[in-house]
């Protein structure tokens, strides 16, 4: 397997992004499958360095990256030493990253036989299956689409993060990051942000003019984002596939670090049914 790792991905007047590829050079029509992460997620997180490797092997260019804002930086894409970029952060700078991205990955492996540059499948982690979402309903590059614990509003995560009254005076409202122990900083342009793209955000109606295959994934014991929200998934896509996986959490019940080189039985299942779709 050919692993190309923290490729800096540099773009003109906008923030570089560090890129992930697994794949191989024996294998021929590898399709690309990009991976999103969540909010207060990285590309290297707990184990998906394993399910990368693992979903590769069965014969795909499989593709993650950290998004330019989400707080990391070249030199240290784990963890959030650039609280300032996170504090930048919005939903139309995650959604430009992708679509720079999805015309990299084209651009990279296209003069490669082992690598199938017209097939492309988004898979989306938590916020990143939001964004996936939206990405998926307006670009036609985009052949198939996979959730796992996505979010289906991002509204009311945008206008209930606290008091709108207060964080517009401040400019600024932190959130603790329970594992690092930082004050995330949420800027007020975050809000701003969301309210003049708010039709352009609007999972629900993405969902809904969805005509590629979709397959929705999550566990029924997410305590951090309900089940509930892939049930209105699966109703306004009523072609999609639902699949729960039983017992698992948020992450599928891993963590980060994740020494193992084996996944966790539910994260195992979930592979699975990526690469089965």
């Amino acid at each position: 397997m050919q692993v190309l790792k923290n490729y800096i991905f540099e773009r003109q007047k906008k923030k570089p992004i560090l890129i992930d590829a697994f794949y191989s050079k024996s294998k021929s029509n590898q399709p690309i499958i990009i991976f999103c992460h969540g909010y207060k997620g990285f590309k290297d997180w707990g184990a998906w360095n394993v399910m990368a490797k693992k979903i590769s092997e069965s014969g795909f260019c499989f593709i993650k990256f950290n998004f330019s804002h989400n707080g990391s930086t070249m030199e240290n894409p784990i963890d959030f030493p650039d609280l300032e970029a996170f504090g930048q952060n919005n939903y139309t700078k995650e959604l430009n990253d992708l679509n720079d991205v999805i015309s990299w990955s084209q651009h990279h492996f296209k003069d490669e036989p082992f690598v199938n540059t017209k097939s492309i499948c988004l898979i989306g982690h938590s916020r990143g299956g939001g964004i996936c979402i939206l990405k998926a309903s307006e670009d036609k590059r985009i052949t198939k689409l996979i959730t796992l614990a996505s979010v289906c509003d991002f509204e009311k995560r945008t206008a209930t993060i606290g008091n709108l009254k207060e964080w517009k005076e401040k400019g600024v409202k932190y959130v603790l990051n329970g594992r690092t122990k930082q004050q995330m900083p949420h800027y007020y342009q975050f809000y701003e942000n969301f309210i003049a793209n708010k039709k352009l955000l609007n999972i629900k109606s993405a969902t809904k003019t969805l005509t590629i295959p979709q397959l929705i994934i999550h566990g029924d014991n997410d305590t951090s984002i309900n089940i509930k929200e892939a049930n209105e998934l699966h109703k306004w896509n009523p072609n999609s596939k639902l699949q729960i996986i039983k017992d698992a959490d948020h992450v599928f019940n891993t963590k980060h670090p994740w020494e193992s080189n084996e996944l966790s039985p539910e994260l195992e299942v979930v592979v699975k049914s990526i690469t089965n779709f």
